[in-house]
């Protein structure tokens, strides 16, 4: 009779899932203050395996920062690009920001990238790296959309794309700083209509 034993098989979980988790748990306590335990308890999953999957603690902290740029902070990106109307479509992205801002189903507030990840740039190495990455990529999905308006003619030819999308990205960040602060969704919403002018303002105007 044989006495071998048998090894169990590993418990299987969605791979996406775990890195949300790991973004809440690094969110809420920073690369420093989140444990090993901390993660494998929000992940659901043994040490054994995230050390398969993932790598060390710093490997994964890079695959959460990379997966919370391709998912988790992208619903104001998808606002904006799928409301045919441009001028709705800037309303409906600081719309979206400002909801995330303020609900997000975590319970915190504001962006990961730049209240939890820009703290540790310089001291993880590769962060700085992804996070100048993430800002890039936003700033050209936000000035191609104004490309594409200004194929169609909806907006003038001299419109400066890239500027005024920088400048989105920039009043984004401020209503996450103005959300962390404690401002309301209502206070936010009060000069939303006159931010939302001055991105589509002609050029030579502001």
């Amino acid at each position: 009779m044989s006495t071998t034993k048998k090894t169990g098989r590993p418990r299987k979980f969605d791979k996406n899932e775990a890195l949300a988790a790991a973004v809440n748990v690094f969110w809420a306590k920073g690369y420093d203050g989140a444990s090993m335990k901390d993660l494998t308890e929000a992940m659901g999953i043994n040490g054994p395996s995230l050390y398969s999957t993932f790598g060390d603690k710093r490997e994964l902290y890079l695959q959460a920062i990379d997966s919370y740029a391709a998912n988790g902070g992208c619903a104001p990106l998808v606002a904006f690009e799928t409301e045919p109307n441009i001028e709705l479509a800037v309303r409906a992205f600081m719309d979206a920001v400002i909801e995330y801002a303020t609900h997000h189903d975590s319970g915190a507030k504001g962006c990961f990238l730049a209240s939890s990840v820009s703290t540790s740039c310089g001291e993880v190495m590769g962060v700085q790296e992804l996070l100048s990455n993430a800002v890039e990529d936003t700033d050209q999905r936000l000035a191609n959309r104004f490309e594409a308006e200004k194929e169609k003619g909806t907006l003038p030819a001299n419109f400066p794309s890239l500027e005024r999308a920088r400048l989105m990205f920039d009043l984004r960040q401020g209503h996450v700083f103005r959300a962390r602060a404690g401002l309301s969704e209502d206070q936010m919403h009060d000069d939303l209509d006159y931010r939302a002018r001055m991105i589509l303002a002609k050029p030579g105007s502001i």
